[in-house]
């Protein structure tokens, strides 16, 4: 069974140090009826197809697969929501954790998350000094409500 943990924090952008070698990410999202969000995600030559379950504390199930790259371009283009999300990740080494660091472009220009996944819930790690409010459980960050509520319209 898959499940992912993750904290999510806005980062102080003239603090942190320059990012290097991003990765283009597109992903859309397919309409559910409940908690469930279904993503499919192309990230740079690769694809992959991502269901997550109801956030339970920090806790969610999470199942992720690799798909042909084409079918992912037909299911952005056929099956989700007609916007999307693109960003650059960059990956950021600190004190024996990875941060995922994600810069929003399109609608969401000049929206910048750091994100860590820990083993545990209460798995303790150190904040970098960039890092600034938590809003981990703060529903409009999360991807798939930016396609609805946009960073551009706040």
């Amino acid at each position: 069974m898959g499940i992912e943990i993750e904290r999510k924090f806005l980062i102080d952008n003239t603090k942190i140090i320059t990012l290097k070698n991003g990765c283009q990410i597109q992903q859309g999202y397919i309409k559910t009826v409940d908690h469930t969000t279904v993503r499919v995600r192309i990230k740079g030559k690769e694809a992959f197809l991502t269901i997550k379950g109801e956030n339970h504390g920090l806790t969610r199930l999470e199942f992720e697969y690799s798909i042909p790259l084409q079918d992912a371009k037909e299911m952005i283009n056929n099956l989700c929501q007609s916007s999307l999300i693109n960003k650059t990740r960059y990956l950021v080494e600190h004190k024996g954790h990875t941060w995922e660091v994600d810069v929003f472009e399109g609608n969401n220009k000049g929206l910048i998350i750091a994100e860590i996944e820990l083993k545990t819930e209460d798995e303790s790690f150190s904040l970098p000094s960039w890092v600034t409010q938590e809003v981990t459980h703060n529903i409009k960050y999360f991807n798939a409500n930016l396609i609805a509520n946009p960073y551009v319209y706040w």
